[in-house]
């Protein structure tokens, strides 16, 4: 079975939802080919069958229901579960979920996370690269990984779309260079809080190959003992407890160095739809085939790793 876990839908009524409770962020997801109409279900179904992509794990990063306000945190992650779950009942050969939480609140987010798991059947939880100013590490989302890593399921990490906070990714780099900023941020935070050993039955993905990751290892390795001592182990050891997504925009090199520095065995396919559509959609999972890579390794990647992974099997 071929999986795609990184792939996105955001209706219209779930957008207007986050708008009416404050998110000024939310509208930028209207029109990019990733509603639950049926014009557009039926153009993301034929390109899934072009990919000869199977099923599409959902999520809602970058639009999460994530408000310092819990009663609106909750009310826009009930929401958009119920919609998912509604719509993995109508397409059962297309769809799985991941879970929307009502973080940062703790309490509220452990409450969801377990009605989406037990009564609704998602595959995981997911989460942006950092929560209203608050990293990974923070404590706040430890009992959620405890939860997550009680139960052995998925953590899905996505970028915030905020250019981490940085006054210098601009309007114009935000996704260009600032998605993979912050998912390179969001990793070393998960690693100096020593997330991946306390937690290691949770099963963490990280997209677009980890960011920066694969080609700036071997310096965190060195750096992290007098930058950061309080690491509990070598960076390199915890990146290796991570799975990555494939998302690399059709560069091989780039795929090839994720494998050699993260291992092959640590990726999943991706495709970052509605981003990457078309001819782009297509190329996300050709360009796996095209990289390079051993045989046994492309057909892990694309067809037996997540479906262990997500327990599909």
């Amino acid at each position: 079975m071929r999986v795609d876990v990184h792939a996105h839908l955001w209706s219209e009524a779930y957008l207007q939802l986050l708008i009416r409770l404050g998110n000024t962020k939310a509208a930028g997801q209207r029109g990019l080919g990733a509603d639950r109409t049926t014009a557009e279900l039926d153009a993301r179904f034929e390109q899934m069958t072009a990919a000869d992509i199977d099923l599409q794990v959902l999520s809602t990063t970058p639009a999460p229901p994530h408000f310092e306000d819990e009663q609106a945190a909750v009310e826009a992650a009930r929401w958009v579960n119920d919609e998912y779950a509604e719509l993995v009942r109508q397409h059962p050969d297309r769809f799985r979920a991941f879970a929307s939480l009502p973080f940062p609140h703790t309490d509220a987010a452990l409450a969801e996370l377990t009605r989406a798991l037990d009564d609704l059947d998602f595959l995981g939880a997911a989460i942006t690269t950092s929560v209203l100013g608050r990293t990974l590490g923070d404590p706040a989302f430890l009992p959620v990984y405890e939860e997550l890593d009680r139960r052995g399921s998925v953590l899905f990490v996505h970028p915030a779309g905020i250019g981490a906070e940085s006054p210098l990714i601009g309007r114009n780099l935000t996704w260009q260079i600032g998605a993979p900023i912050e998912d390179t941020v969001a990793v070393m935070h998960l690693i100096i809080a020593g997330v991946p050993s306390r937690f290691p039955r949770m099963k963490i993905i990280l997209p677009h190959l980890g960011g920066a990751l694969p080609m700036i290892l071997p310096r965190i390795d060195r750096q992290n003992p007098w930058e950061a001592p309080e690491t509990p182990e070598k960076p390199s050891l915890a990146a290796r407890r991570i799975f990555y997504d494939t998302v690399g925009h059709n560069h091989g090199p780039a795929l090839r160095l994720a494998a050699d520095t993260l291992g092959a065995d640590r990726l999943v396919l991706g495709t970052d739809f509605p981003y990457q559509k078309g001819e782009g959609f297509v190329e996300a999972v050709t360009y796996v085939e095209r990289a390079g890579l051993p045989a046994d390794a492309v057909s892990a990647i694309l067809d037996r790793t997540a479906v262990e992974l997500l327990g599909l099997g």
